[in-house]
């Protein structure tokens, strides 16, 4: 291909958006929630949880030294991961039932990157004004101090931002007064300072640069979502019927004009800069900002709402025709929806259970394989094992060890000569215990024998057992 005729470039360039202001139902929604959400995120680590003079009394810990998980009055142990697992599971599911119902209402409402990109650019149109002064500034070529003070001011505006959200992740692994006091006095934990850098220059990035860019090209949800949507989901959508032909031209009785006077202030508010006007799109994350918009503006012209608003394709039809659209319960609850309310609540009623049957004692037992068996000079048969007694009470516990299954078998612990074991609170202990059976009474017609190991809290009597094997013969 010759010089004069270059081959078309691939990729075109990103165009900035610079959003309006606007006012309205939704957007005052998304002003709740994301005060709500920042607030949760922000403040949660200070809150305080009494749990006793041995237990943290952050009431959201990650302790990862201690490994575990402290949510008020939840202890989550490394061996409980499974609570984790469920509320992963459930997070899930209620993700494809809020798609399911109303399309990508997360996206547009709850979800990370749309709160921290509404708070980045509400700052910025707080220092550099709202849309029109916003692209003024983007397209002077020349540098003078105003724009440089502008710009300067904006960018630590958003780095004192992505420093406070940095500061408040490390916040949840470590007691906030404490550690916020090391990071002052630059006594913290190397991890904590690399840690709150990183989270830092990302959440500069992400909200303040990459901004809906993250939506259309890294994030992979709007590639799923269609799986999780049919004709009954509600979606922000154009009422076309209504508003084309579009114009500007006076609205009459004559006129064949539609609704839409073409003011594109649909596109102005819109975030990832889309025009609603041409249908669905991937790049649409139902924020109804748009609907705001256009609702304002059919009240200055004297044309009813909803010309843009939550429909569903299968009411289409029926709008077409003059007729009122179904109920909005109707599109709502369906059979997928109730399929994937029906899973959710499945898995948080079998958290809940699992939570409130789960026992303040615990153990696990090993059995030590290297030798499988020793057979003592007395002739009796001795298996070892290491058996990990947990205490899950504020308090140190004393717990009794004890053996069932075949009479003959006695249980020893090693290093005393007693079958109790003083656990301290909020602990797991490792202990190794002997089962010994004498050489006339230990089994001999088989080399396996199935034993159950006891543990009894002395305290409150309460027990909790795990079964395992007796290795060797007799005789």
């Amino acid at each position: 291909m010759s010089d004069s005729n270059p081959a078309p470039s691939l990729y075109a360039a990103r165009e900035p958006i610079f959003p309006r202001r606007v006012s309205g139902t939704f957007r005052n929604l998304k002003w709740i929630i994301m005060a709500v959400t920042l607030g949760i995120y922000y403040l949660t680590p200070w809150i305080r949880w009494d749990r006793g003079p041995s237990l943290p009394d952050q009431a959201v810990l990650l302790d990862m030294a201690n490994r575990r998980f402290y949510f008020f009055w939840i202890e989550i142990w490394p061996h409980e991961f499974y609570f984790v697992a469920g509320l992963l599971i459930m997070a899930g599911l209620g993700l494809f039932l809020f798609t399911s119902a109303l399309g990508r209402v997360w996206c547009g409402y709850a979800c990370p990157q749309t709160v921290w990109t509404d708070l980045f650019i509400l700052v910025e149109r707080w220092i550099e004004g709202d849309r029109n002064a916003r692209l003024r500034l983007h397209r002077q070529k020349k540098l003078d101090l105003r724009k440089v003070r502008l710009r300067l001011t904006k960018w630590i505006a958003w780095l004192l931002i992505g420093l406070a959200t940095g500061g408040a992740w490390v916040f949840y692994f470590a007691d906030a007064p404490t550690l916020a006091r090391d990071l002052v006095t630059g006594n913290a934990h190397p991890i904590a300072y690399t840690t709150m850098l990183i989270l830092t220059g990302t959440t500069f990035f992400f909200g303040g640069i990459a901004r809906e860019q993250i939506c259309i090209y890294a994030c992979p949800w709007p590639r799923i979502q269609a799986a999780m949507m049919d004709e009954d989901t509600l979606v922000v959508g154009y009422r076309e019927w209504r508003g084309e032909p579009r114009g500007k031209g006076k609205r009459t009785a004559d006129s064949e004009l539609g609704d839409c006077i073409d003011c594109m202030a649909c596109v102005n508010v819109c975030p990832v800069g889309i025009d609603i006007r041409d249908g669905q799109q991937l790049e649409c994350i139902t924020c109804a900002l748009c609907i705001d918009a256009c609702d304002d503006m059919m009240a200055k012209i004297g044309k009813p709402r909803g010309l843009i608003d939550y429909m569903a394709l299968s009411d289409e039809a029926n709008e077409r025709a003059g007729k009122p659209p179904k109920d909005v319960w109707k599109h709502i609850l369906r059979p997928r929806t109730i399929m994937y309310t029906s899973m959710w609540a499945a898995v948080g009623f079998a958290l809940l259970f699992a939570l409130f049957i789960r026992s303040d004692i615990d153990l696990t037992v090993a059995p030590v394989r290297n030798p499988t068996f020793v057979t003592l000079s007395d002739g009796a048969i001795r298996n070892t094992y290491d058996v990990r007694l947990r205490n899950k009470h504020g308090e140190g516990r004393v717990f009794k060890l004890s053996a069932s299954g075949d009479p003959s078998m006695r249980l020893q612990i090693e290093g005393t000569l007693y079958d109790v074991v003083n656990v301290p609170a909020d602990t797991a202990q490792l202990t190794r215990v002997y089962i010994v059976a004498s050489k006339d009474a230990a089994p001999s017609n088989t080399a396996n024998t199935p034993v159950r190991i006891w543990v009894e809290d002395l305290t409150s009597g309460e027990r909790a057992y795990k079964d395992t094997t007796f290795n060797g013969r007799g005789n």
